[in-house]
């Protein structure tokens, strides 16, 4: 298949250990499918090598961000403060080669536990807090939190945040209310393919100028390798299927989504 304009993976786990036996095989695969920035998210200290070496082999494609992950503070909340004194720390000092393109991925999760749901929002409102200090975007995961969500990020409405609502799912409502708290885009992936998909069925309502393309690889694969490992490579059939929902050709899709990741994220 010819792609004509470049497409951006702005939500990626590339360097996960699922790749650690065919990541090179898995890079030139995004290249040759069109993927000219692969946007690397954080989730704790046990990754931070990872990503690091992936972002120093790969310069000229990867892009990092900084951060913790709501699943590690619900899963260790023992680490909230060595969690958060590392993201500060590097935020200040960032390693050498590492310029944080953004403060991600952050965020509520509310799937497993409610427990540590105090201490998840602690840790996001001062990473946002964050974001604004350092003129950062933010990428914010959010699964079955929604309502939580916003009411947190309405209390910094018109203070200039901005950010990506990663692998994006709620209502109308949650896309209005989000839309009105500051400069936010919204990660479409592989679910937007699915038979069943509620964010397919709430494209057409969406504003295309505030659509990002993400594979969260190897998360969450698209129709037709469901049950399999994703990888960016196949960021060419979520495109696809925003074409088809949106009336829009593949390519005018490439262009206005990866125009705003270069937008959000810089170059």
């Amino acid at each position: 298949m010819m792609v004509t304009m470049g497409l951006v993976d702005t939500h990626c786990h590339l360097y996960d250990e699922q790749f650690d036996t065919d990541r090179a095989e898995a890079v030139t695969r995004a290249r040759e499918a069109g993927v000219e920035r692969l946007v690397l998210p954080a989730i704790d200290h046990t990754t931070d090598a990872a990503q690091r070496q992936m972002v120093c082999q790969y310069p000229d494609l990867c892009r990092p961000m900084i951060g913790v992950h709501p699943s590690t503070l619900e899963e260790h909340p023992e680490w909230f403060a060595e969690e958060l004194a590392r993201v500060e720390r590097d935020l200040a000092t960032p390693p050498e080669g590492m310029k944080f393109c953004a403060i991600g991925e952050i965020g509520l999760d509310f799937y497993w536990s409610r427990a540590q749901a105090a201490l998840q929002q602690q840790a996001l409102r001062q990473q946002l807090e964050w974001a604004l200090e350092y003129g950062l975007p933010v990428a914010i995961h959010t699964r079955d939190a929604w309502d939580a969500m916003c009411r947190l990020l309405e209390e910094f409405r018109g203070r200039g945040l901005r950010g990506v609502m990663h692998s994006f799912c709620g209502t109308l409502e949650h896309y209005r209310r989000i839309g009105a708290v500051g400069d936010f885009y919204f990660g479409i992936g592989g679910p937007v393919t699915y038979k069943k998909s509620a964010v397919a069925a709430l494209l057409p309502a969406m504003d295309p100028a505030r659509l990002v393309l993400e594979t969260d690889c190897p998360y969450l694969p698209p129709v037709p390798f469901r049950g399999k490992r994703n990888e960016s490579s196949y960021l060419i059939y979520v495109r696809d299927a925003i074409a088809q929902h949106l009336g829009l050709t593949p390519d005018e899709v490439a262009q206005i989504t990866t125009q705003n990741a270069f937008r959000l994220f810089g170059a």
